[in-house]
């Protein structure tokens, strides 16, 4: 039977053996995982250092910082597991050991390969000695603890390691000790890469923006300011727009002012402040511009005028005192902000902003001009530069203006004449009334001058100028003959201003005996003119007749041409002057038949008169006139141009006649009108002295026997007026005495000169001269008596004078008119007497209707 197999014996290795293996073992791992920590410590250290000497420098980016802290992890998270992998867990068995010792023991390490690889096989007694096993292991054994196998470790860096840490970690700690902000905000911002925590800086901003807009092609400044928590203040700063030069700025107080030259293109400005480092986004942009500017204007309250919007394109705004003003602009871009000042005032006055307008409070309008500066700022931080001003231009409101246009600034009428005129008023902030008002001048027999007004229309609030026809009528106005100052009125809103009143305009309003003269005197100065014309004329017809003389031959030289043509022209000139001179007594012919006092014979001599100067000037002078251009006319022959001259020298001879009878019956007239002065100027005077009777008696019960230094100061005033009066009166006594002395040199009519004798005995003159001193005394009572015989007397002169002119002038200085040529002529007086009366009373139912308009002012005038 075959022998049964031997059990396998397993021989272990020697404990010593194995007791050095173990603490190689050992020995070696605790050095391989120091060195994988503290790379891993050193790692996290040095990229927190980093992340913090960056940020020293500028403000690093986010993506940076996390590069970093992924490097720093990555030794502890990468490095650290791999290092111990390799050292760690491919060491931990007793072959892998050896295999370690082999490289630096190659003998030893082979051995102790072979008695590890000798305890791992199993084999029987009978194939292999476990005694030759166990003493080959205890024969390495012996060897290896005669080495230290510590020598065969691979190098170890873990002092190293230590150090660097230890000197990291210093530094580290040095910066959260020393700078603790900078220090824990870097840590923050290593440990968080992507947070927008903001760079911590010793020298910190003040709210630095990341863009700005400056005004593009000005030069700008950006200011930075200092923080209040900032640990360092260098002296200057430096700035750099785009890829200019850069820019330098000194610090001032906490400021940094960088002036950039004006820019066109959007750039980035680097800022660099000691350590702060920042980037400004710049974008030049216009400036928010005007693109209107109005107020609201809004009166004040007496005005009653609605509230008005101007437009202020000028600038310049005129506002009456008491007015209240709203000021807006409307501007090219959205506002934030706008401000107003006022003249005097610094402080500036926000306004309200809407979108891209903006509008000032009410300000009040004093009566101080002003001048309100406006300051805007828009959406994109811009201001409007220089900005905008607005000056206001006070003004009081002004008074109003009236005016009468449409006649003489003096005016003569009798009290039923009507004058047509035009009353216009003008303010510049509305009408209330528009009228007229007169004031007269007493005259003998009135106790007080007339006063009066009539209100031609109403106005309104927005009237600036009103304007309305006006009839004046004294007698429709009750007012007598005086002198009178009539005006027109006008009335605007201003409460206490009262009336304005125009320039007035002087009206003399005479009664028919006055009118007699001034038609009197009108009439003389026709005369005159006329008999200068008909001097004229008989130069201009001796100096045809010398022409008339030349032969046929020189009748067409030149110098006989060059008379003729200035004798044509002063030929034309006599007609004009006719016709001018016609034309005026014309009118004095119409005058003269509406005084009614003017008697039928002299108006017959002013007619014949007007009507041979109408002649001479339409036909007869014309007719010389082209007469003696036929004669000078080049395309005549000599006998044409001789007869021509001929014709012109007869028919100019034909003129004088006519001219001279035109100048008898004027004269003839102008006698008889003179005569009828006589008479009424004598009514005139009488009724003066009546009037200073009157007045004297009416005042007897207040002054009669008082001294004049005890009389009332208006019974003094009185005395004093008929004292005046009175020294007029025996003036015109004395003219009257003169004036009939050379009319009866000139006519010798015995009505004439017995009333100058009479005049001559009575001493008149000087009787007219006691009452003025008696008056000048107060003797009343004598200075009355006085003045009745002087008035009788005087009366009774005019009817002698009166009677005499009757009984004289039947006939006239030429002898009557035939039948006929009388009625036709009384015809034509009454018509036209008849046509005047109807033009008055028409004139003075105008005048009525607009005295009725001023009473009832809801009074429309119907057709």
């Amino acid at each position: 039977m075959a022998d049964e197999p031997t059990p396998p014996v397993e021989t272990l290795l020697p404990e010593s053996l194995r007791r050095q293996l173990d603490a190689f073992r050992r020995e070696l791992w605790r050095t391989k995982i120091a060195e994988a920590l503290l790379a891993g410590l050193f790692g996290l250290l040095a990229s927190f250092l980093l992340v913090f000497a960056l940020d020293r420098l500028w403000p690093t980016p986010g993506a940076l910082r996390l590069l970093i802290l992924i490097a720093g992890v990555s030794l502890l998270g990468v490095f650290a597991p791999w290092w111990l992998h390799r050292w760690v867990w491919r060491h931990r068995r007793e072959g892998q050991l050896a295999r370690l010792i082999s490289r630096r023991f190659p003998g030893l390490g082979d051995r102790l390969l072979g008695v590890v690889e000798l305890q791992q096989q199993v084999e029987t007694a009978d194939t292999l000695s476990p005694r030759l096993r166990a003493a080959a292991m205890e024969a390495v054994a012996a060897e290896a603890e005669r080495r230290k196998l510590d020598a065969a470790l691979p190098v170890s860096r873990h002092r190293r390691w230590s150090l660097a840490v230890a000197a990291f970690f210093l530094l580290a700690g040095a910066a959260i000790v020393l700078t603790p902000k900078a220090g824990l905000n870097s840590l923050k911002r290593w440990l968080l890469p992507l947070s927008e925590t903001p760079r911590y800086t010793f020298t910190r901003l003040h709210e630095v923006p990341a863009k700005i807009h400056v005004p593009q092609g000005e030069a700008f400044r950006l200011s930075l300011q200092l923080a209040g928590d900032t640990e360092r203040r260098p002296d200057q700063g430096r700035a750099r727009y785009a890829k200019q030069d850069p820019v330098f700025a000194t610090l001032a107080g906490d400021l940094y002012g960088f002036d950039f030259p004006g820019q066109q293109d959007p750039g980035v400005v680097q800022v660099e402040i000691g350590d702060a480092r920042h980037a400004i986004e710049i974008v030049p942009s216009l400036r928010p511009a005007v693109r209107r500017t109005f107020a609201r204007l809004q009166y004040p309250d007496y005005l009653q005028l609605p509230d008005r919007e101007i437009d202020l394109g000028t600038g310049v705004l005129p506002a009456v005192h008491g007015s209240r003003i709203r000021i807006s602009i409307d501007t090219t871009r959205p506002l934030v902000s706008a401000a107003y000042s006022t003249t005097g005032d610094k402080a500036k006055t926000a306004m309200e902003v809407e979108g891209t307008t903006a509008t000032t409070p009410a300000i009040e309008i004093g009566e101080e001009s002003m001048t309100i500066p406006l300051a805007w700022t828009d959406a994109l931080g811009l201001d409007g530069g220089a900005g905008f001003q607005v000056r206001v231009d006070a003004i009081p409101d002004a008074p109003p203006a009236a005016y009468i246009q449409g006649m003489e600034r003096q005016r003569v009428l009798l009290p039923e004449e009507t004058i047509d005129f035009e009353a216009l008023a003008e303010d510049d902030h509305g009408i209330r009334e528009l009228g007229l008002e007169w004031h007269g001048e007493p005259s003998p027999g009135q106790s007080s001058p007339s006063h009066g007004e009539l209100k031609l229309a109403s106005g309104t609030p927005a009237a600036t100028r009103l304007a309305e026809r006006a009839a004046f009528s004294p007698a429709a106005f009750g007012v007598g003959p005086q002198k009178l100052m009539l005006s027109a009125y006008v009335e605007d809103y201003l409460p206490g201003r009262g009336r304005i009143y125009s320039q007035p305009v002087t009206l003399y309003i005479l009664t028919r005996d006055e009118h007699a003269q001034m038609l009197k005197n009108q009439f003389d100065r026709i005369i005159g003119e006329l008999e200068d014309i008909a001097r004229l004329e008989r130069n201009l017809f001796e100096e045809n007749q010398r022409l008339e003389r030349l032969d046929a031959d020189r009748l067409q030289d030149d110098e006989a041409r060059k008379r003729l043509h200035t004798q044509q022209d002063a030929e034309r000139r006599q007609a004009e002057r006719m016709e001018e001179l016609t034309e005026r007594i014309e009118e004095l012919f119409k005058d003269s038949t509406r005084n009614g006092t003017i008697d039928k014979e002299t108006l017959r001599k002013i007619a014949e008169a007007m009507q041979a100067m109408r002649e001479l000037s339409q036909e007869d002078l014309p007719g010389v006139e082209q007469k003696l251009g036929d004669a000078r006319d080049q395309r005549s022959t000599p006998e044409k141009a001789a007869d021509d001259m001929k014709d012109a020298v007869e028919r100019q001879r034909e003129a004088l006649e006519k001219m001279q009878e035109a100048i008898e019956n004027a004269n003839d007239a102008n006698d008889r009108f003179e005569a009828g002065t006589f008479v009424n100027r004598l009514k005139r005077a009488a009724s003066e002295q009546e009037a200073i009777a009157s007045a004297l008696i009416e005042s007897y019960s207040r002054t009669l026997g008082m001294r004049l230094d005890d009389l009332d100061p208006s019974d003094a005033g009185r005395l004093n007026d008929n004292i005046r009066q009175q020294s007029n009166t025996a003036s015109d006594v004395r003219w009257i005495q003169e004036d009939l002395g050379h009319f009866l040199a000139r006519t010798d009519k015995p009505a004439y000169r017995e009333i100058l004798g009479a005049m001559t005995d009575s001493r008149i003159d000087l009787g007219l001269e006691d009452i003025r001193t008696r008056l000048g005394s107060n003797h009343a009572f004598t200075a009355t008596e006085g003045a009745k015989m002087w008035a009788a007397k005087l009366s009774e002169w005019a009817k002698i004078l009166e009677g005499g002119q009757d009984a004289g002038g039947g006939n006239g200085s030429g002898g009557g008119s035939p039948p006929d040529q009388d009625e036709d002529f009384e015809f034509m007086l009454r018509v036209m007497r008849m046509i005047q009366q109807e033009q008055d009373i028409r004139a003075r139912t105008r005048a009525l209707e607009t005295l009725r308009r001023s009473y009832d002012p809801e009074y429309e005038e119907k057709p």
